[in-house]
């Protein structure tokens, strides 16, 4: 499974959604890769929908299909309606468990 972090420069989400992923991911697992995006040319061609951005084998599980690319903040809401900078720890997990059954 390949895993990409997609952020602005110096996003402090970005920290917190590496910190989350880490939690929920196997031992054995690769690290996120890290990709710092500064316009939005790169937004595009990466795509990024806010900072941070997390790609499952390229695809943003928390995005919807018609969610323009963005190089601004991105705020994640939980199954209780509270915003936060990243997705939580359960978002995380139920997306890579969504990404392995799907075969990604």
């Amino acid at each position: 499974m390949d895993l990409v972090v997609l952020a602005v420069p110096d996003c402090p989400n970005a920290a917190v959604l590496l910190e989350r992923l880490e939690q929920v991911l196997p031992d054995d697992a690769a690290p996120a890769e890290v990709c710092v995006i500064t316009n939005e040319e790169e937004a595009d061609r990466c795509g990024m929908h806010g900072s941070p951005t997390l790609l499952i084998d390229g695809t943003d599980p928390f995005a919807a299909p018609d969610t323009a690319v963005s190089v601004s903040c991105r705020i994640y809401r939980d199954a209780g309606g509270h915003a936060s900078g990243a997705p939580g720890v359960e978002q995380l997990a139920d997306a890579l468990k969504r990404a392995r059954r799907a075969g990604r």
